[in-house]
């Protein structure tokens, strides 16, 4: 019925790492030829551990579905650094924002993602989000934390604390943190008078 290639095909190669834009980080585990309505066709075998899903993708239909490989270390870098950077949040209703960063999560693009993760991030210091909004920060953080830690071999503890690094350092965070210990220095000047 199938057998198992071991050749590359378009840059891709069994055990390595790839980005499936609508399910994130998976792993080329096999590239197989499938006879379907009398047409052969070969495939990519990519799993997906954490989900426990097995896709076969089309050697043809790769760029179409915007399969790629991991990002390098200066895509990585550009990530990280656009979480530093001020929330860019528009002025419009929430379902239609709510579209426009499903799009940028499935466009499976880091920077896309690094974005959505920018712009819904709230510190301890910030109003709760809804659950909605929730919802999409935390979709779009574990796509950013598993490329992270999947392109630098790291752990995915240790990609979450680079990724958390990156966004305390934004504008609005450091300001609320600030703030924050200026209140408790306010209070404790009181408290001595």
């Amino acid at each position: 019925m199938s057998t198992k290639k071991t050749a590359q095909r378009d840059g891709f190669k069994p055990g390595e790492h790839v980005v499936y834009p609508a399910h994130g980080v998976g792993q080329v585990t096999a590239i197989e030829e499938q006879e379907i309505a009398g047409f052969k066709l070969e495939l990519f075998v990519v799993s997906f551990a954490k989900e426990k899903m097995t896709l076969r993708v089309p050697v043809a239909k790769v760029a179409s579905v915007g399969m790629r490989k991991l990002s390098d270390t200066a895509g990585i870098a550009k990530a990280l650094e656009i979480l530093t950077g001020r929330a860019r949040v528009k002025r419009t209703m929430w379902s239609r924002r709510a579209q426009e960063y499903e799009a940028k999560i499935n466009s499976g693009d880091i920077i896309a993602v690094a974005e959505v993760v920018r712009d819904l991030y709230r510190s301890e210091a910030q109003p709760e989000q809804s659950y909605s909004e929730r919802q999409l920060f935390e979709t779009a953080l574990a796509r950013l934390v598993d490329e992270v830690a999947a392109a630098d071999g790291s752990t995915e503890t240790e990609a979450m604390k680079r990724i958390e690094t990156s966004l305390s350092k934004g504008p609005r965070r450091v300001r609320a943190a600030d703030s924050a210990a200026e209140a408790d220095n306010d209070d404790a000047s009181e408290e001595a008078a």
